[in-house]
């Protein structure tokens, strides 16, 4: 700044002195101003360019200038690159941050000091039926129609979450959902959701699932009791012992055959996955499971002196599929023995394996029963769901056999397929992957 100064003094001398040479004292006076008012609307030039540059915000584009206006606009736009660099940090900080929001399965919605929806990620959008862009500074409440939603908004405190119906894409599932409010800030507050539907029907098939097996333990102890009863109470003959003991015989095999299954099923589900490691024949696999089959049939009815059914099965290809024997065995036996079961004597029941056009090995078992209407085929792989209990009961099922097949079939990746139709049978089938197939000769 002296510099400049000293540079005006300097130039405003030499042109006074050539003035009065020339003019004397008034025309030196006069180039003095008129060199001033010169330099100060150099000046106020320089100074309109950089303000010019500085509303623009354009840090590339620095006007041309010279001394002070020149180090004044380098150390403007050394400052304004500072700025632009820090914001920048500050907006891929946020822009992460706002990434990391989206990519939770949880829904995250900011909502400002009157419940009006500032923010939501796509989650949360999801859940409640909102649009961050559409909605945006909607009210909460008004967006999510619920009364259990709108008390809970209510209330002073919200130490707590609520389980609310959540938005369901199809009117046949029902979705539930975990939300709770938070407080921040100055009065804002963040809403959190939380999809709880695996939960909650995992709480539901818990609970069905002790009642059931409680059930399902109860009518053989009662039995079993009454009978314990009477044998103390009475004096029976021998034959009537006899005949009593034999019932409780009965109630106390089908006690043992349902703890029998509830424990496979447990080992099924806490097991590893059964590997690629030992095949398993499919021919002497087949024929077992076969005469299991005909042994049951020839007991369906006492009065028979062998099977009261038809068992066909198909020529067996000679292969071998990798897997745990003992759980096949089981899950093809399940199929062939419920077969036995339903269908009524003189019926024919088929047994066979397959390979498709889609690369699928395939066991199926086809009866001549009475099938099963469209409504009860989704269900039948649940625990204990029986299409007719009272039949149920007098075949002496437990209710878990297609429940093991399943879990079975499903650890060895493949899937259980059923067709059926009222009057003309049933066909169950276990849908294997072709890489598990070991063939001895294709």
């Amino acid at each position: 700044m002296a510099s400049h100064l000293v540079s005006l003094i300097f130039w405003s001398l030499v042109a006074a002195g050539a003035a009065w040479w020339y003019g004397g004292w008034t025309a030196a006076l006069a180039m003095v101003a008129l060199v001033s008012w010169g330099w100060v609307l150099q000046q106020l030039w320089r100074a309109h360019r950089l303000e010019v540059w500085l509303r623009a915000g354009q840090v590339a584009n620095q006007p041309v200038l010279k001394g002070l206006w020149r180090d004044l606009a380098d150390r403007m736009r050394r400052l304004l690159q500072q700025r632009d660099q820090q914001v920048q940090v500050h907006a891929d900080r946020l822009q992460h941050f706002l990434q990391a929001i989206q990519a939770s399965p949880n829904g995250v919605t900011l909502l400002d000091k009157e419940g009006r929806i500032e923010w939501c990620n796509d989650t949360a959008a999801l859940h409640l039926g909102i649009d961050s862009h559409r909605d945006h500074l909607q009210h909460v409440v008004h967006m999510v129609r619920d009364p259990v939603f709108s008390r809970y908004f209510t209330q002073d405190k919200h130490d707590g979450e609520v389980v609310i119906e959540g938005r369901s894409p199809t009117l046949t599932k029902s979705v539930k959902l975990s939300v709770q409010l938070h407080r921040y800030g100055d009065g804002q507050q963040l809403l959190l959701t939380r999809d709880i539907t695996a939960v909650h029907q995992a709480e539901i098939m818990r609970r069905d699932f002790v009642a059931n097996v409680s059930h399902e333990i109860r009518t053989p102890l009662t039995v079993l009791s009454g009978f314990v009863e009477t044998l103390q109470s009475l004096p029976l003959d021998p034959d009537e012992q006899h005949h009593f003991l034999d019932l409780m015989a009965v109630q106390a095999s089908r006690m043992q055959t349902l703890v029998s299954d509830l424990l496979i099923l447990s080992q099924l589900e806490g097991s590893p996955l059964p590997g690629k490691g030992e095949p398993v024949a499919l021919a002497p696999l087949t024929l077992q499971v076969r005469d299991d089959a005909l042994a049951l049939s020839a007991l369906q009815d006492p009065e028979s002196t062998g099977p009261v059914h038809t068992l066909v099965l198909e020529p067996v290809p000679d292969w071998c599929l990798s897997g745990s024997r003992n759980e096949l065995l089981s899950a093809m036996s399940n199929l062939a023995n419920n077969a036995v079961r339903y269908t009524p004597a003189g019926g024919t029941i088929r047994i066979a394996w397959s390979r498709t056009e889609d690369d699928q090995v395939v066991f199926s078992v086809k009866d001549t029963g009475p099938g099963i209407a469209p409504e009860h085929l989704p269900r039948l792989s649940e625990r204990f769901y029986r299409v007719d209990r009272s039949r149920s009961r007098e075949t002496g099922g437990t209710g878990l056999g297609l429940a093991i097949t399943k879990h079975v079939v499903q650890r060895h990746g493949g899937q259980l397929r059923i067709d059926s139709e009222p009057g003309r049978g049933s066909t169950f089938m276990l849908s294997f992957p072709a890489s598990r197939l070991v063939a001895k000769s294709l």
